[in-house]
C-alpha cells in the first residue's frame, strides 16, 4: 500500500462531532470511554481474522 488513505467527508464531520462529545465529558467518562473504545476496536480486530481464516479455509490450525 503505498496510497494515503483519507476519509471521507462523512467521516470528517463524524470525528468532529466526536470531538466535541469528547471535550465535553470528564476525565473519568474520557477514560472509561477509551477503554471501551479500546475493547471494541480488539473484537473488530478479531472478528476481522476469523472471517479471513473463513474465507481461506484455514479455520482449523495450521495445514502446512
Amino acid at each position: 500500500m503505498s496510497g494515503q488513505i483519507e476519509l471521507s467527508l462523512e467521516q470528517q464531520f463524524s470525528l468532529r462531532s466526536f470531538e466535541t462529545q469528547v471535550e465535553n465529558m470528564s476525565r473519568e467518562q474520557a477514560q472509561h470511554f477509551l477503554v471501551k473504545l479500546y475493547e471494541q476496536m480488539m473484537l473488530k480486530d478479531a472478528t476481522y481474522k476469523t472471517l479471513l481464516k473463513h474465507q481461506w479455509g484455514i479455520e482449523g490450525g495450521s495445514q502446512f
